[in-house]
């Protein structure tokens, strides 16, 4: 079967909210929802549609929107609806629970219950630029170095990580440096082509910068 457009896909997707909505202490089944979507499509049913979706993706499609992607492609939905309903079709249950502060985790459905997907310092894997994006902001709020290298590329990783490992061995022997001192700065070429640049501050040295 032929992947559905990415305006039917939109559909699809914002149609999975109402597949994890919880009733009562139990987790719903899925596939009762599944069902009711396909019967729907089948029908036309656009208000009925637009009823199944979570708040936001109405607020995103509005019923104007769903009718009109229900008139214009019905064919396409209808078939890519009973593949969703089908006998042997699997169905995954997922939520993001997001903070406050921006952090947030990511719950997965098994064996009835919710278990952590991914949470902070425990990434999932970004499958979208804006997750990898998330990931990054979480990292940096963490003040995360080891968070920062996983979000990163291979090869981005690799050449901050040589980076690293050249001025820690230019820095092996500190007092044989040739520091320069003006006033309260002081700068200081370290081997392997890094320079670092110190500032005092209430009697004591600190880094301030350094490439």
């Amino acid at each position: 079967m032929s992947s559905p457009s990415p305006r039917i896909s939109a559909l699809l997707l914002a149609g999975a909210g109402a597949f994890a909505g919880c009733g009562g202490h139990g987790l719903p089944d899925p596939k009762v929802t599944a069902a009711e979507y396909a019967a729907r499509v089948e029908k036309g049913d656009a208000d009925g549609l637009y009823a199944m979706l979570s708040s936001d993706a109405q607020r995103a499609h509005g019923k104007a929107g769903v009718r009109r992607m229900v008139k214009e492609s019905q064919v396409e939905l209808a078939r890519t609806a009973r593949a969703v309903a089908a006998a042997g079709t699997k169905v995954e249950m997922q939520a993001t629970v997001r903070y406050a502060d921006g952090e947030q985790a990511t719950l997965e459905v098994e064996g009835g219950a919710f278990r952590v997907g991914s949470a902070g310092a425990l990434p999932l894997g970004a499958r979208t630029p804006a997750q990898a994006l998330s990931e990054l902001r979480q990292a940096l709020a963490r003040r995360s170095y080891g968070g920062v290298l996983r979000v990163l590329s291979s090869e981005s990783k690799s050449a901050i990580e040589n980076d690293m490992k050249s001025l820690v061995q230019g820095l092996e022997q500190p007092e044989t440096l040739d520091v320069k001192i003006s006033g309260d700065r002081a700068e200081v070429q370290v081997p392997g082509g890094h320079s670092v640049k110190l500032k005092r501050e209430a009697g004591f040295w600190r880094i301030e910068d350094f490439d």
